[in-house]
């Protein structure tokens, strides 16, 4: 069953049809409109994870600011039972990416951005998976290209992380070996399935999103790749919902879990910071 929705999916998104490149699970290269403000709570959950065996999740909210039409800033904080037995505060993160290039044309454009990332976490070193929303603390820098044809839109990202604990300069042999750089990427496809045609902002968006998600470590042999249907509604051209399910095709890594599943909700605030009028 699994594999014949995978099929679907990717057989939809392989139809060019003014899509949305607004991901689920990834960044794409646009930014958030210039001075203008979202916020936006992501709940991130496993039915069993790999260390007390029970359903465990990570509240996540963030907030994002449109600086400018090229560079977009994301702050956001984590609070989650995933490495603890009881719900508890566990980093805060920080994100930026400018905007490199932007051709637009009809019907269709391409963004090509660099980003970097900053996480602190309270968490101890748990697995080998390196992530930065609350598991691993560290720095990540990366870019991400977008195209968009009419109805569909494709984006790469390609990035770099450092993890930064203080382990890494001890003299302990650890076993299993740690790992403590990963070179991540991801490929994701969104295809906007209604309307059809617009005729009025406020009227109802879907769209469908399929993401490939891969990371390897660079300081042992271990890595991944996941698959990550997802579907995203759009109400008035503000709020998104998001729903998603990710799970392993392939890993050599020791990690939480191989299937999760992601539910946000986002706000989005036009021209929350107004213009300067020139004296």
């Amino acid at each position: 069953m699994r594999y014949l929705i995978i099929s679907g999916l990717l057989i939809l998104l392989s139809v060019q049809g003014n899509a949305q490149e607004l991901y689920v699970f990834s960044e794409p290269a646009s930014n958030l409109p210039a001075r203008s403000l979202s916020v936006k709570i992501k709940n991130h959950f496993v039915t069993r994870d790999n260390i007390y065996g029970r359903f465990s999740n990570r509240l996540m909210p963030q907030v994002f600011f449109g600086v400018h039409k090229n560079l977009m800033l994301r702050a956001g904080i984590s609070v989650a039972n995933m490495h603890t037995p009881d719900t508890r505060f566990e980093s805060y993160n920080l994100y930026a990416k400018y905007r490199i290039i932007s051709a637009d044309d009809i019907h269709r454009h391409f963004r090509l951005s660099a980003y970097t990332e900053f996480s602190k976490t309270r968490i101890p070193f748990h697995y080998d998976e390196i992530t930065l929303m609350g598991d691993k603390g560290g720095v990540e820098a990366g870019l991400v290209a977008t195209q968009l044809w009419h109805k569909f839109a494709l984006s790469g990202t390609l990035g770099h992380t450092q993890v930064l604990h203080k382990s890494r300069k001890d003299n302990v042999i650890y076993i299993p070996e740690r790992g403590y750089q990963s070179l991540n990427y991801s490929l994701s496809g969104g295809l906007l399935i209604l309307p059809k045609e617009y005729t009025d902002y406020k009227q109802t968006n879907l769209n469908l999103y399929l993401e490939i998600i891969g990371q390897q470590l660079l300081d042992k042999k271990a890595g991944f790749i996941d698959l990550a249907p997802a579907v995203q509604l759009i109400f008035g051209s503000t709020t998104k919902l998001n729903m998603g399910y990710r799970f392993q095709l392939n890993g050599s890594m020791q990690r939480m879990a191989s299937q999760s599943w992601l539910i946000s909700l986002e706000r989005t605030f036009l021209n929350a910071f107004k213009k300067k009028q020139p004296r």
